[in-house]
């Protein structure tokens, strides 16, 4: 698979996580809701999957969630930090008094 083709990411609530798999591997986004806020908290993606775009699909998703749901993002993880930072249209959901 490419980087430029589309990470299909299914939302697991009951787990508390964004996932992928693919090529039979899982990568996921690990989150906490608490108050309105989604606290991102750990994202992981298999080494050997790195750079294929697999993360930015989780956490894309992740936003486009809390933004359908009206929830805040609190990024404990780094990988969403530096995300938010590329990505300036996501800070209009960053939690209050949280830094990136």
């Amino acid at each position: 698979m490419s980087a430029s083709l589309p990470v299909p990411v299914v939302h697991n609530p009951d787990a508390h996580r964004f996932e992928a798999v693919v090529d039979g591997r899982l990568s996921k986004a690990n989150y906490r809701l608490e108050d309105g806020t989604l606290w991102m908290v750990h994202t992981e993606v298999p080494r050997e999957q790195e750079g294929r775009g697999i993360a930015a699909a989780l956490v894309h998703a992740a936003f486009e969630h809390a933004q359908a749901h009206g929830l805040k993002v609190a990024p404990v993880c780094s990988y969403v930090r530096a995300y938010m930072r590329r990505h300036p249209k996501t800070r209009a959901l960053l939690a209050d008094g949280y830094p990136l």
